[in-house]
Formats: C-alpha cells, sequence, structure tokens
C-alpha cells in the first residue's frame, strides 16, 4: 500500500491485538481454500460482471495505460461483515489476462487489506482496500461486492435475532425461502452471525455442519394426519438410523397445540421411554386461533390470540409442566423477527428455541421487525499511481483495523 496512507497511532495493546486478528485472518482462510467456493472459471472473462466494467477495463488498455489503482470497499450501513474470505479467495484466483498483450497477472501483484468475517462495521467505514494493477480485477467488483452485500446482509440479520434471543438456539430456516444455489453461502453466512443450527446440509457445508430439523406437516400428512403416530415412527427411524437427533415433534397440525403435545409427550414416554421427547414445535397460522384459546378469542383482541401467541406458549408449558413433562422444550416458528422475539423474551414467554426463515434472507419490514432488506456495498478507486483520485465524496478513508493480507501465509489456493 502507497506510504502516503494514514496509518493509525501504534500502541503495545493495540499491536498486540492487530497481531492476534492477522493471525486469525490467515488461521481462517486456511480453512477456507478458493476450491470450497467453486468459482466459474468465466468469471476471470468477466461473464458475471456489469459489461461497463469490461469495457471499461478493454478501453484502458487500447489506450496504452496499465494503472496501479487502489480500491476502497465499504458499506453504508451499520452490520456484521461476511464474505470476506470468499472475496480474498476471488482475488487470488480469478483474476484477468491483459486484453492487449495477454499477460496473465499474478495474485503477488495485488495488496489486499480487510476487515474479518464476523467483524461489526459502521456506516461508511472502509471494510477492505484492495490495491494493485487496475486491469487484473476490474471484472470483479460486480462479483466480489455481490458476495460481500449479500453474505453481510444475511449475517447482520441473524446477529440481530440472536441478540433478541438472549443465548436461546435459533435456527436458519432461510432455505426454502431462496434459490437452492444460494443455500450454502447463505447457512455460512448465518453461521457468522452467530446461528446455531442451518435447516439443510447444504447451509451447513463451508463449516462442517448438517442440517437440523424436527418434522414437517406432510411428515403428520403422510400419517393420516396422526401426529402421535408420526413422531412414534420419526423415532423409531431416529434410534435406528440416527441416534443423534433428537425428537422434535410438530404439535399444530390439528390446531389443538395443547391436546396433541400432551398426547405425544404421553405416547413417547410409554412406548419410547422417559426424556425420549426433547421439544414440541409450535408453527400455528398467524391467521389460526388455536382451540385451546377459544374461549379468550371471545374476550381478547384478536392480535393477542392468533397464530403463535405468548397465552398460548404459556398454556403449553402449563399443561406439559403438570403431568411431569417440563424437561420437554418449546420451539416456536412462523414469522418471527427481532421485534416479535425481542417482545417474547421481555414478557418472559417460556420458549426455548426459535426458527426463523424469510425475514433473514430481507424479506422483511426493516426497522419495523428490527431487521434489514438489503446491505450494499460499494468500491472507489481512492488512488491511481501512488496518488489521490476520486471521485468528490469518496475519498481515501484509512482504517487501522484492516489487516494486511499474506499471500505466504494461505496455504495454497487449494490447500
Amino acid at each position: 500500500m502507497n506510504t502516503t496512507r494514514a496509518v493509525a497511532t501504534a500502541t503495545p495493546g493495540r499491536a498486540a491485538s492487530h497481531t492476534s486478528r492477522a493471525k486469525a485472518l490467515h488461521d481462517k482462510l486456511r480453512e477456507f481454500p478458493s476450491s470450497l467456493f467453486q468459482f466459474d472459471q468465466r468469471m476471470k472473462d468477466g461473464w458475471y460482471t456489469d459489461r461497463y466494467f469490461v469495457r471499461t477495463a478493454r478501453t484502458i488498455a487500447h489506450d496504452g495505460r496499465d494503472p496501479t489503482v487502489c480500491m476502497q470497499v465499504f458499506a453504508k450501513r451499520r452490520g456484521v461483515v461476511a464474505g470476506v474470505y470468499e472475496a480474498i479467495r476471488m482475488l487470488e484466483t480469478q483474476l484477468a489476462t491483459h486484453p492487449v498483450t495477454g499477460r496473465r497477472y499474478a495474485f503477488s501483484e495485488v495488496t489486499i487489506e480487510t476487515l474479518m468475517d464476523g467483524d461489526e462495521v459502521e456506516p461508511f467505514e472502509t471494510t477492505m482496500f484492495v490495491t494493485g494493477p487496475y486491469l487484473a480485477f476490474a471484472h470483479l467488483e460486480t462479483d466480489y461486492l455481490g458476495v460481500l452485500a449479500r453474505r453481510s446482509l444475511v449475517a447482520s440479520n441473524v446477529r440481530r435475532v440472536i441478540e433478541a434471543a438472549n443465548g436461546k438456539p435459533v435456527i436458519f430456516m432461510g432455505a426454502r425461502h431462496d434459490d437452492w444455489r444460494v443455500q450454502t453461502p447463505d447457512g455460512y453466512a448465518a453461521r457468522v452471525g452467530g446461528a446455531g443450527s442451518v435447516s439443510s446440509d447444504a447451509g451447513g457445508a463451508w463449516w462442517g455442519a448438517s442440517g437440523v430439523g424436527t418434522m414437517p406437516h406432510a411428515m403428520i400428512a403422510a400419517f393420516g394426519g396422526d401426529a402421535v403416530e408420526a413422531t412414534l415412527a420419526f423415532a423409531r427411524y431416529c434410534m435406528a438410523s440416527e441416534p443423534d437427533v433428537g425428537v422434535v415433534s410438530l404439535v399444530d397440525y390439528r390446531n389443538d397445540v395443547v391436546t396433541d403435545a400432551l398426547a405425544i409427550a404421553r405416547a413417547m414416554r410409554a412406548q419410547i421411554g422417559l426424556r425420549s421427547l426433547s421439544a414440541v414445535r409450535v408453527d400455528t397460522s398467524e391467521s389460526m386461533v388455536d382451540r385451546t384459546l377459544l374461549r379468550e378469542a371471545a374476550q381478547l383482541p384478536r392480535e393477542l390470540v392468533t397464530g403463535v401467541n405468548p397465552i398460548l406458549i404459556r398454556r403449553l408449558r402449563s399443561a406439559l409442566d403438570a403431568e411431569g413433562f417440563s424437561d420437554v422444550g418449546i420451539v416456536v416458528s412462523g414469522g418471527f423477527t427481532p421485534a416479535r422475539i425481542r417482545r417474547f423474551e421481555e414478557a418472559g414467554v417460556p420458549v426455548t428455541g426459535y426458527g426463523i426463515g424469510s425475514s433473514l434472507l430481507g424479506h422483511n419490514d426493516g426497522d419495523a421487525d428490527g431487521l434489514i432488506n438489503d446491505f450494499d456495498f460499494t468500491a472507489d478507486i481512492v488512488m491511481v499511481d501512488g496518488r489521490r483520485e476520486s471521485k468528490a465524496g469518496r475519498e481515501l478513508r484509512p482504517n487501522g483495523r484492516l489487516i494486511r493480507v499474506d499471500p505466504e501465509q494461505l496455504g495454497g489456493s487449494d490447500a
């Protein structure tokens, strides 16, 4: 990086912290080789980039120029950064060939200074500097900005959910709400944000986890609508084939949560054994009033008794406890957001875990839900051939938190 850049004041404590962060960054990068990301080789030719970046590179080359630039990457909102390791591996392996001479640019010609996945950032705080021959990476701007945007959106929303849940388990159930091709990176981003579990094996692929889950309504339907028989069959399957899987039964199929939860708990205790039922999950439709609350429905505002609500969960908890099932947890799902979770937590609703899906992908009402529905990143040239050069308002913004990537410590792109 050019020596004209401002440097943060060095102190012993900051130096030690920076050294430990640098070690952590390179340790993580060795866990994420480029082969993990399965980059499409057409990326090198600009097939995935906005066309004007390709034409810009060709114009510069046609004019006989090959400038060294510093690209500054930032976002305009507060959140959690994710996608950094993927962006670095992209820059390492997908650099271009000079449009005129045919020379392949080398990663050794590029310098990267960056934050880490999981770092919190402020609006306009520099997330990454990329310095090197502009023709080497001009075609990747669309791609690495897109990676950072999508991953950081998911990670930031999950972090907000985790904070609202006060340490209770959160299952990331976003797979069914978007294209299957983003399951793996979305699952990783959810992990960066703090989610302990994902719903599909693909979602856990980058961090070595398998998908978790209870049972869908389809399983109960396949057993003729008998949630007890479906749960017993599920338990027998788990014991035979996946003994580490805890049995969590879905109890809202007939819209009679308390009756069915008790019937399932009794049957599991009688036929499978004590503590064989880990939890029950309530996923009552937001337009429905459970049969347990029909009396309250005539006396209370409808919004207090529809869907998964505190009154229903307290009633279910009391019923389970009264029959000696205090060890059976209650997982809730269906339209949960940080704002709604926070209301449950502040009211002390006896929930043991939350399942959350589409709202974490940006399908939400923003601040009203306590979530965000976009996390766009921008990249600007801020230096050209060692001198400051930028669009007005996008001047160089040094950041003492950035860590310089050492190519010698990456362990090889496909280690």
